[in-house]
Protein backbone atom coordinates (compact mmCIF):
# COMPACT_ATOMS: atom_id res chain seq x y z
CA UNK A 1 0.00 0.00 0.00
CA UNK A 2 1.03 3.65 0.22
CA UNK A 3 3.37 5.21 2.80
CA UNK A 4 2.41 8.88 2.52
CA UNK A 5 -0.98 10.45 1.83
CA UNK A 6 -1.61 14.12 1.10
CA UNK A 7 -4.93 15.94 1.06
CA UNK A 8 -4.18 18.50 -1.62
CA UNK A 9 -5.73 21.95 -1.42
CA UNK A 10 -4.92 23.16 -4.96
CA UNK A 11 -4.03 21.92 -8.43
CA UNK A 12 -0.71 23.73 -8.10
CA UNK A 13 0.16 21.64 -5.06
CA UNK A 14 -0.75 18.44 -6.92
CA UNK A 15 1.44 19.09 -9.93
CA UNK A 16 4.32 20.18 -7.70
CA UNK A 17 4.25 16.85 -5.83
CA UNK A 18 3.89 14.93 -9.12
CA UNK A 19 6.82 16.88 -10.56
CA UNK A 20 8.96 15.97 -7.58
CA UNK A 21 8.00 12.31 -7.15
CA UNK A 22 6.84 11.32 -10.66
CA UNK A 23 6.29 7.51 -10.81
CA UNK A 24 6.35 7.25 -7.01
CA UNK A 25 3.17 9.35 -6.65
CA UNK A 26 -0.35 8.97 -7.97
CA UNK A 27 -3.45 11.15 -7.87
CA UNK A 28 -6.45 9.55 -6.15
CA UNK A 29 -10.03 10.74 -6.52
CA UNK A 30 -12.57 7.90 -6.46
CA UNK A 31 -9.87 5.27 -6.03
CA UNK A 32 -12.17 2.49 -7.24
CA UNK A 33 -9.51 1.20 -9.64
CA UNK A 34 -6.34 2.37 -7.90
CA UNK A 35 -7.08 0.86 -4.47
CA UNK A 36 -7.61 -2.56 -6.02
CA UNK A 37 -4.40 -2.25 -8.05
CA UNK A 38 -2.47 -1.43 -4.87
CA UNK A 39 -4.14 -4.23 -2.89
CA UNK A 40 -3.24 -6.74 -5.62
CA UNK A 41 0.32 -5.49 -6.04
CA UNK A 42 -0.23 -4.36 -9.64
CA UNK A 43 1.17 -0.87 -8.95
CA UNK A 44 4.85 -1.21 -8.03
CA UNK A 45 7.09 1.49 -6.57
CA UNK A 46 4.18 3.75 -5.57
CA UNK A 47 4.56 5.26 -2.10
CA UNK A 48 2.54 8.51 -2.22
CA UNK A 49 -1.14 9.19 -2.87
CA UNK A 50 -2.38 12.72 -3.57
CA UNK A 51 -6.06 13.11 -2.70
CA UNK A 52 -7.72 15.79 -4.86
CA UNK A 53 -11.26 15.41 -3.52
CA UNK A 54 -11.05 18.61 -1.42
CA UNK A 55 -10.00 20.87 -4.31
CA UNK A 56 -12.89 23.26 -5.12
CA UNK A 57 -14.80 23.21 -8.45
CA UNK A 58 -13.26 20.03 -9.86
CA UNK A 59 -16.65 18.29 -9.57
CA UNK A 60 -18.40 20.66 -11.98
CA UNK A 61 -20.14 19.87 -15.28
CA UNK A 62 -20.40 23.00 -17.44
CA UNK A 63 -21.03 24.09 -21.02
CA UNK A 64 -19.23 27.12 -22.44
CA UNK A 65 -20.39 29.71 -24.98
CA UNK A 66 -19.19 27.50 -27.84
CA UNK A 67 -21.41 24.60 -26.71
CA UNK A 68 -18.40 22.65 -25.46
CA UNK A 69 -19.17 20.54 -22.40
CA UNK A 70 -16.48 20.33 -19.71
CA UNK A 71 -16.14 17.67 -17.02
CA UNK A 72 -13.87 18.38 -14.07
CA UNK A 73 -11.49 15.76 -12.72
CA UNK A 74 -13.86 14.91 -9.84
CA UNK A 75 -17.03 14.40 -11.89
CA UNK A 76 -18.34 10.97 -10.95
CA UNK A 77 -20.37 8.48 -12.94
CA UNK A 78 -23.44 9.33 -10.89
CA UNK A 79 -22.85 13.03 -11.57
CA UNK A 80 -23.12 12.23 -15.29
CA UNK A 81 -26.04 9.84 -14.95
CA UNK A 82 -28.02 12.42 -12.99
CA UNK A 83 -26.99 15.52 -14.97
CA UNK A 84 -29.76 17.10 -17.06
CA UNK A 85 -27.11 18.64 -19.33
CA UNK A 86 -25.40 15.30 -20.01
CA UNK A 87 -28.68 13.45 -20.45
CA UNK A 88 -29.96 15.97 -23.03
CA UNK A 89 -26.74 17.00 -24.82
CA UNK A 90 -24.51 13.89 -24.40
CA UNK A 91 -26.91 11.03 -23.76
CA UNK A 92 -24.52 8.17 -24.71
CA UNK A 93 -22.20 9.28 -21.88
CA UNK A 94 -25.06 9.42 -19.37
CA UNK A 95 -26.13 5.91 -20.34
CA UNK A 96 -22.58 4.54 -20.14
CA UNK A 97 -22.03 6.15 -16.74
CA UNK A 98 -25.28 4.59 -15.52
CA UNK A 99 -24.06 1.15 -16.63
CA UNK A 100 -20.91 1.33 -14.46
CA UNK A 101 -20.87 -0.78 -11.30
CA UNK A 102 -23.32 -0.14 -8.47
CA UNK A 103 -24.61 3.17 -7.05
CA UNK A 104 -21.89 3.11 -4.37
CA UNK A 105 -19.19 2.69 -7.05
CA UNK A 106 -20.72 5.42 -9.22
CA UNK A 107 -20.71 7.79 -6.23
CA UNK A 108 -16.92 7.50 -5.95
CA UNK A 109 -15.61 6.48 -9.36
CA UNK A 110 -14.74 9.40 -11.63
CA UNK A 111 -14.95 9.62 -15.41
CA UNK A 112 -11.37 10.94 -15.43
CA UNK A 113 -10.20 7.87 -13.54
CA UNK A 114 -12.05 5.62 -16.00
CA UNK A 115 -10.15 7.27 -18.87
CA UNK A 116 -6.78 7.11 -17.15
CA UNK A 117 -7.07 3.41 -16.28
CA UNK A 118 -7.19 2.91 -20.06
CA UNK A 119 -8.87 -0.47 -20.16
CA UNK A 120 -10.67 -1.05 -23.50
CA UNK A 121 -13.58 -2.46 -21.46
CA UNK A 122 -14.09 0.78 -19.49
CA UNK A 123 -17.57 1.96 -20.40
CA UNK A 124 -17.23 5.76 -20.54
CA UNK A 125 -14.28 5.80 -22.95
CA UNK A 126 -16.46 4.50 -25.81
CA UNK A 127 -19.05 7.33 -25.81
CA UNK A 128 -16.43 9.99 -25.14
CA UNK A 129 -14.48 8.74 -28.16
CA UNK A 130 -17.68 8.91 -30.24
CA UNK A 131 -18.32 12.44 -28.97
CA UNK A 132 -14.87 13.59 -30.09
CA UNK A 133 -13.61 14.32 -26.59
CA UNK A 134 -10.24 15.76 -25.61
CA UNK A 135 -8.41 15.71 -22.29
CA UNK A 136 -6.35 18.50 -20.73
CA UNK A 137 -3.18 17.42 -18.93
CA UNK A 138 -1.28 19.77 -16.64
CA UNK A 139 2.23 19.57 -15.19
CA UNK A 140 4.96 21.93 -14.06
CA UNK A 141 6.12 21.81 -17.71
CA UNK A 142 2.86 23.27 -18.96
CA UNK A 143 -0.50 22.24 -20.40
CA UNK A 144 -1.33 19.70 -23.11
CA UNK A 145 -4.73 19.22 -24.78
CA UNK A 146 -4.90 15.80 -26.42
CA UNK A 147 -7.77 14.33 -28.46
CA UNK A 148 -8.95 11.11 -26.87
CA UNK A 149 -8.34 9.40 -30.21
CA UNK A 150 -4.61 10.08 -29.70
CA UNK A 151 -4.52 9.46 -25.93
CA UNK A 152 -4.23 5.66 -25.90
CA UNK A 153 -1.26 3.59 -27.03
CA UNK A 154 -2.40 0.11 -25.94
CA UNK A 155 -4.19 -1.86 -23.28
CA UNK A 156 -3.91 0.19 -20.07
CA UNK A 157 -1.39 2.46 -21.76
CA UNK A 158 -1.63 6.13 -22.68
CA UNK A 159 0.54 9.13 -23.53
CA UNK A 160 -0.05 10.60 -20.06
CA UNK A 161 3.21 11.17 -18.19
CA UNK A 162 3.85 10.43 -14.51
CA UNK A 163 4.11 14.13 -13.64
CA UNK A 164 0.80 15.10 -15.28
CA UNK A 165 -2.67 15.59 -13.84
CA UNK A 166 -5.84 15.29 -15.92
CA UNK A 167 -7.75 18.49 -15.13
CA UNK A 168 -10.49 18.62 -17.78
CA UNK A 169 -12.46 16.50 -20.25
CA UNK A 170 -14.15 18.42 -23.05
CA UNK A 171 -16.36 17.57 -26.03
CA UNK A 172 -18.94 19.27 -28.28
CA UNK A 173 -22.52 19.02 -27.04
CA UNK A 174 -24.86 17.15 -29.37
CA UNK A 175 -26.83 19.38 -31.74
CA UNK A 176 -30.60 19.24 -32.17
CA UNK A 177 -30.14 17.09 -35.28
CA UNK A 178 -27.91 14.58 -33.51
CA UNK A 179 -29.06 11.54 -31.58
CA UNK A 180 -27.09 8.78 -30.00
CA UNK A 181 -27.02 5.83 -27.66
CA UNK A 182 -24.75 3.43 -25.80
CA UNK A 183 -25.30 -0.32 -25.59
CA UNK A 184 -23.43 -2.67 -23.28
CA UNK A 185 -23.38 -6.45 -23.27
CA UNK A 186 -22.08 -8.23 -20.17
CA UNK A 187 -22.52 -11.52 -18.35
CA UNK A 188 -25.14 -10.06 -16.02
CA UNK A 189 -27.37 -7.00 -15.92
CA UNK A 190 -25.46 -5.02 -13.29
CA UNK A 191 -21.93 -4.71 -11.91
CA UNK A 192 -20.29 -6.47 -14.82
CA UNK A 193 -17.34 -5.75 -17.10
CA UNK A 194 -18.30 -5.25 -20.73
CA UNK A 195 -17.95 -8.19 -23.08
CA UNK A 196 -18.77 -5.73 -25.86
CA UNK A 197 -20.04 -2.16 -25.88
CA UNK A 198 -20.79 0.38 -28.56
CA UNK A 199 -21.58 4.08 -28.78
CA UNK A 200 -23.44 5.41 -31.81
CA UNK A 201 -24.06 9.06 -32.68
CA UNK A 202 -25.86 10.06 -35.86
CA UNK A 203 -26.59 13.45 -37.40
CA UNK A 204 -29.92 12.96 -39.13
CA UNK A 205 -32.11 14.91 -41.54
CA UNK A 206 -35.35 13.32 -42.74
CA UNK A 207 -34.08 9.92 -41.62
CA UNK A 208 -30.98 10.35 -43.81
CA UNK A 209 -27.57 10.13 -42.16
CA UNK A 210 -25.49 13.28 -42.56
CA UNK A 211 -22.67 12.03 -40.32
CA UNK A 212 -22.05 8.97 -38.18
CA UNK A 213 -19.79 8.11 -35.27
CA UNK A 214 -19.64 4.46 -34.17
CA UNK A 215 -17.12 3.39 -31.55
CA UNK A 216 -16.55 -0.10 -30.17
CA UNK A 217 -15.32 -1.09 -26.72
CA UNK A 218 -13.79 -4.29 -25.34
CA UNK A 219 -13.13 -5.75 -28.81
CA UNK A 220 -9.86 -4.02 -29.77
CA UNK A 221 -6.76 -3.11 -27.70
CA UNK A 222 -7.74 0.56 -28.05
CA UNK A 223 -11.35 1.71 -28.31
CA UNK A 224 -11.76 2.56 -31.96
CA UNK A 225 -14.13 3.86 -34.62
CA UNK A 226 -15.83 1.47 -37.02
CA UNK A 227 -14.74 3.69 -39.90
CA UNK A 228 -16.14 1.65 -42.79
CA UNK A 229 -19.55 1.46 -41.13
CA UNK A 230 -19.49 5.21 -40.49
CA UNK A 231 -18.60 5.96 -44.12
CA UNK A 232 -21.18 3.53 -45.49
CA UNK A 233 -24.02 5.26 -43.64
CA UNK A 234 -23.30 8.71 -45.09
CA UNK A 235 -26.22 10.06 -47.16
CA UNK A 236 -28.19 6.83 -46.65
CA UNK A 237 -31.62 6.20 -45.16
CA UNK A 238 -31.84 4.21 -41.96
CA UNK A 239 -33.74 1.33 -43.51
CA UNK A 240 -33.41 -2.34 -42.56
CA UNK A 241 -30.99 -3.16 -45.37
CA UNK A 242 -28.60 -0.28 -44.64
CA UNK A 243 -28.71 -0.91 -40.90
CA UNK A 244 -27.88 -4.59 -41.41
CA UNK A 245 -24.95 -3.82 -43.73
CA UNK A 246 -23.55 -1.14 -41.41
CA UNK A 247 -23.71 -3.64 -38.54
CA UNK A 248 -21.77 -6.17 -40.64
CA UNK A 249 -19.09 -3.57 -41.35
CA UNK A 250 -18.88 -2.70 -37.65
CA UNK A 251 -18.37 -6.39 -36.87
CA UNK A 252 -15.46 -6.50 -39.29
CA UNK A 253 -13.76 -3.66 -37.39
CA UNK A 254 -13.68 -5.74 -34.20
CA UNK A 255 -10.53 -7.65 -33.22
CA UNK A 256 -11.61 -9.38 -30.00
CA UNK A 257 -9.81 -12.04 -27.99
CA UNK A 258 -10.87 -15.39 -26.57
CA UNK A 259 -11.01 -15.50 -22.77
CA UNK A 260 -12.96 -17.16 -19.97
CA UNK A 261 -15.85 -14.69 -20.38
CA UNK A 262 -16.47 -15.25 -24.08
CA UNK A 263 -14.99 -16.34 -27.39
CA UNK A 264 -13.73 -13.98 -30.06
CA UNK A 265 -16.36 -15.31 -32.48
CA UNK A 266 -19.14 -14.60 -29.98
CA UNK A 267 -17.89 -11.08 -29.34
CA UNK A 268 -17.71 -10.32 -33.07
CA UNK A 269 -21.27 -11.49 -33.58
CA UNK A 270 -22.43 -9.42 -30.60
CA UNK A 271 -20.80 -6.33 -32.14
CA UNK A 272 -23.05 -6.86 -35.14
CA UNK A 273 -26.12 -7.38 -32.96
CA UNK A 274 -25.69 -4.40 -30.65
CA UNK A 275 -24.76 -2.08 -33.55
CA UNK A 276 -27.92 -3.14 -35.34
CA UNK A 277 -29.96 -2.62 -32.18
CA UNK A 278 -28.47 0.81 -31.60
CA UNK A 279 -29.08 2.02 -35.14
CA UNK A 280 -32.63 0.67 -35.09
CA UNK A 281 -33.35 2.34 -31.75
CA UNK A 282 -32.13 5.70 -33.04
CA UNK A 283 -34.22 5.32 -36.19
CA UNK A 284 -37.32 4.46 -34.17
CA UNK A 285 -36.73 7.19 -31.59
CA UNK A 286 -36.48 4.88 -28.57
CA UNK A 287 -32.73 5.01 -27.99
CA UNK A 288 -33.27 6.09 -24.36
CA UNK A 289 -35.51 3.14 -23.52
CA UNK A 290 -34.44 1.43 -20.30
CA UNK A 291 -32.71 4.50 -18.86
CA UNK A 292 -34.62 5.70 -15.78
CA UNK A 293 -35.75 9.32 -15.94
CA UNK A 294 -34.58 9.85 -12.38
CA UNK A 295 -31.88 7.26 -11.67
CA UNK A 296 -31.37 6.14 -8.09
CA UNK A 297 -28.05 7.61 -6.99
CA UNK A 298 -27.88 6.92 -3.22
CA UNK A 299 -26.18 10.29 -2.98
CA UNK A 300 -28.56 12.24 -0.76
CA UNK A 301 -28.46 16.00 -0.99
CA UNK A 302 -25.43 17.94 -2.19
CA UNK A 303 -23.22 17.87 0.88
CA UNK A 304 -20.08 19.74 1.82
CA UNK A 305 -18.39 19.50 5.17
CA UNK A 306 -17.33 22.88 6.50
CA UNK A 307 -14.27 21.33 8.11
CA UNK A 308 -13.38 19.61 4.84
CA UNK A 309 -13.80 22.75 2.77
CA UNK A 310 -11.71 24.89 5.09
CA UNK A 311 -9.18 22.18 5.88
CA UNK A 312 -5.54 22.98 5.35
CA UNK A 313 -3.50 20.59 3.23
CA UNK A 314 -2.54 17.70 5.48
CA UNK A 315 -0.07 14.87 5.08
CA UNK A 316 -0.39 11.51 6.77
CA UNK A 317 1.00 9.84 8.88
CA UNK A 318 2.43 13.16 10.13
CA UNK A 319 -1.06 14.19 11.22
CA UNK A 320 -3.79 12.21 12.96
CA UNK A 321 -6.96 11.38 11.01
CA UNK A 322 -9.63 13.56 12.62
CA UNK A 323 -13.13 12.48 11.67
CA UNK A 324 -16.72 12.22 12.84
CA UNK A 325 -18.37 8.80 12.89
CA UNK A 326 -22.01 8.40 13.86
CA UNK A 327 -21.94 11.88 15.38
CA UNK A 328 -18.89 11.19 17.57
CA UNK A 329 -15.42 12.67 17.08
CA UNK A 330 -12.52 10.29 16.50
CA UNK A 331 -8.76 10.81 16.23
CA UNK A 332 -6.68 8.02 14.69
CA UNK A 333 -2.87 8.05 14.91
CA UNK A 334 -2.58 4.81 12.96
CA UNK A 335 -4.27 3.25 9.95
CA UNK A 336 -3.36 5.94 7.42
CA UNK A 337 -2.18 3.26 4.95
CA UNK A 338 -5.34 1.16 5.17
CA UNK A 339 -8.71 1.25 3.50
CA UNK A 340 -11.50 3.04 5.33
CA UNK A 341 -13.17 -0.32 5.91
CA UNK A 342 -10.19 -1.59 7.88
CA UNK A 343 -9.80 1.70 9.75
CA UNK A 344 -13.43 1.48 10.91
CA UNK A 345 -13.15 -2.15 11.95
CA UNK A 346 -9.61 -2.24 13.39
CA UNK A 347 -9.02 1.25 14.78
CA UNK A 348 -12.64 2.30 15.30
CA UNK A 349 -13.87 -1.13 16.48
CA UNK A 350 -17.05 -0.57 14.45
CA UNK A 351 -17.48 -4.11 13.23
CA UNK A 352 -21.03 -3.74 11.92
CA UNK A 353 -19.50 -2.78 8.58
CA UNK A 354 -18.57 -6.13 7.06
CA UNK A 355 -15.72 -7.15 4.77
CA UNK A 356 -17.09 -9.41 2.06
CA UNK A 357 -15.30 -9.34 -1.28
CA UNK A 358 -13.04 -6.34 -0.45
CA UNK A 359 -13.11 -5.35 -4.13
CA UNK A 360 -16.33 -3.38 -4.57
CA UNK A 361 -18.60 -6.23 -5.63
CA UNK A 362 -20.72 -7.33 -2.68
CA UNK A 363 -21.65 -4.07 -0.93
CA UNK A 364 -21.41 -5.54 2.56
CA UNK A 365 -19.15 -2.63 3.55
CA UNK A 366 -21.57 0.13 2.50
CA UNK A 367 -21.35 3.28 4.63
CA UNK A 368 -22.31 6.94 4.17
CA UNK A 369 -19.33 9.22 3.51
CA UNK A 370 -20.25 12.90 3.54
CA UNK A 371 -23.83 11.93 2.82
CA UNK A 372 -23.18 9.48 -0.03
CA UNK A 373 -23.41 5.71 0.02
CA UNK A 374 -19.98 4.26 -0.80
CA UNK A 375 -18.11 0.98 -0.41
CA UNK A 376 -15.61 1.47 2.39
CA UNK A 377 -13.26 -1.21 1.01
CA UNK A 378 -12.37 1.11 -1.91
CA UNK A 379 -11.88 4.32 0.07
CA UNK A 380 -8.42 5.18 1.47
CA UNK A 381 -8.61 5.71 5.23
CA UNK A 382 -7.23 9.31 5.24
CA UNK A 383 -10.26 10.38 3.16
CA UNK A 384 -12.10 10.23 6.48
CA UNK A 385 -10.13 13.27 7.68
CA UNK A 386 -12.54 16.18 8.09
CA UNK A 387 -15.43 14.03 6.87
CA UNK A 388 -18.67 12.81 8.40
CA UNK A 389 -19.30 9.08 8.31
CA UNK A 390 -22.33 6.98 9.17
CA UNK A 391 -22.08 3.23 9.66
CA UNK A 392 -24.88 0.76 10.36
CA UNK A 393 -24.32 1.34 14.08
CA UNK A 394 -25.31 4.99 13.59
CA UNK A 395 -28.62 4.45 11.77
CA UNK A 396 -30.72 3.96 14.90
CA UNK A 397 -31.75 6.84 17.14
CA UNK A 398 -30.72 5.52 20.51
CA UNK A 399 -32.88 2.49 21.20
CA UNK A 400 -35.25 3.39 18.33
CA UNK A 401 -34.36 1.47 15.20
CA UNK A 402 -34.35 2.98 11.71
CA UNK A 403 -37.56 2.09 9.79
CA UNK A 404 -35.56 -0.12 7.43
CA UNK A 405 -34.03 -2.00 10.36
CA UNK A 406 -37.50 -2.52 11.83
CA UNK A 407 -38.86 -3.74 8.50
CA UNK A 408 -35.98 -6.23 8.14
CA UNK A 409 -36.91 -7.74 11.52
CA UNK A 410 -40.62 -7.85 10.72
CA UNK A 411 -40.06 -9.55 7.36
CA UNK A 412 -37.23 -11.84 8.49
CA UNK A 413 -35.20 -10.26 5.69
CA UNK A 414 -32.00 -12.21 6.27
CA UNK A 415 -30.44 -15.48 5.20
CA UNK A 416 -26.89 -15.97 6.46
CA UNK A 417 -27.09 -12.33 7.56
CA UNK A 418 -23.56 -11.38 6.52
CA UNK A 419 -24.59 -8.86 3.87
CA UNK A 420 -27.52 -7.47 5.89
CA UNK A 421 -25.74 -4.28 7.06
CA UNK A 422 -25.02 -3.30 3.45
CA UNK A 423 -28.63 -3.88 2.40
CA UNK A 424 -29.90 -1.84 5.34
CA UNK A 425 -27.56 1.05 4.58
CA UNK A 426 -28.54 1.09 0.89
CA UNK A 427 -32.23 0.89 1.78
CA UNK A 428 -31.93 3.70 4.30
CA UNK A 429 -30.18 5.98 1.82
CA UNK A 430 -32.80 5.14 -0.82
CA UNK A 431 -35.58 6.32 1.50
CA UNK A 432 -33.75 9.63 1.94
CA UNK A 433 -33.76 9.99 -1.83
CA UNK A 434 -37.32 8.79 -2.47
CA UNK A 435 -39.93 8.31 0.22
CA UNK A 436 -41.98 5.58 -1.46
CA UNK A 437 -39.76 3.87 -4.06
CA UNK A 438 -41.07 1.37 -6.60
CA UNK A 439 -39.98 -2.26 -6.71
CA UNK A 440 -37.73 -1.45 -9.68
CA UNK A 441 -36.14 1.50 -7.88
CA UNK A 442 -35.43 -0.68 -4.85
CA UNK A 443 -33.68 -3.20 -7.06
CA UNK A 444 -31.65 -0.35 -8.63
CA UNK A 445 -30.56 0.72 -5.15
CA UNK A 446 -29.63 -2.78 -4.06
CA UNK A 447 -27.51 -3.75 -7.09
CA UNK A 448 -24.42 -3.04 -4.99
CA UNK A 449 -25.43 -5.76 -2.53
CA UNK A 450 -25.20 -8.98 -4.45
CA UNK A 451 -26.98 -11.35 -2.08
CA UNK A 452 -29.11 -13.55 -4.32
CA UNK A 453 -30.08 -16.11 -1.68
CA UNK A 454 -33.62 -17.26 -0.94
CA UNK A 455 -34.09 -14.33 1.42
CA UNK A 456 -33.61 -11.74 -1.32
CA UNK A 457 -37.30 -11.19 -2.09
CA UNK A 458 -37.89 -10.51 1.62
CA UNK A 459 -35.12 -7.90 1.56
CA UNK A 460 -36.78 -6.03 -1.31
CA UNK A 461 -40.16 -6.36 0.41
CA UNK A 462 -38.77 -5.01 3.68
CA UNK A 463 -37.41 -1.85 2.00
CA UNK A 464 -40.67 -1.47 0.07
CA UNK A 465 -42.69 -1.75 3.31
CA UNK A 466 -40.48 0.77 5.11
CA UNK A 467 -40.98 3.22 2.23
CA UNK A 468 -44.75 2.82 2.29
CA UNK A 469 -44.89 3.41 6.05
CA UNK A 470 -42.68 6.50 5.69
CA UNK A 471 -44.89 8.00 2.97
CA UNK A 472 -47.99 7.41 5.10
Amino acid sequence: MWHEYTNAKSIEQVIQILGDKKERARVVAGGTDLILELERGVRKGLDTLIDITRIPKLDQITMDEDDIIHLGALVTHNDCAGSKLIRTRAYPLARAAWEVGAPQIRNRGTVAGNLITASPANDTITPLMALGASVTLLSTRGERIIPLSEFYTGVRKSVMQADEMLVDISFPALKDTQRGTFIKLALRRAQAISLVNAAIILNLKDNTVRSASITLGAVTPIITHAVEAENFLLRKKLNEKNIAHAAELAMQAARPIDDVRGSAAYRREMVRIITMRGLTAIRDGNEQEGMPKKPILLAGKKWKSESATQMAADTFPEKAIETTINGKSYSFNSGHNKTLLRLLREEGMLTGTKEGCAEGECGACTIFLDGKAVMACLVPAPRAHGAEITTVEGLSNGSKLHPVQTAFIEHGAVQCGYCTPGFIMSGAKLLEEKSNPTHNEIEQALTGNLCRCTGYYKIVKAVEDAGQKKSN
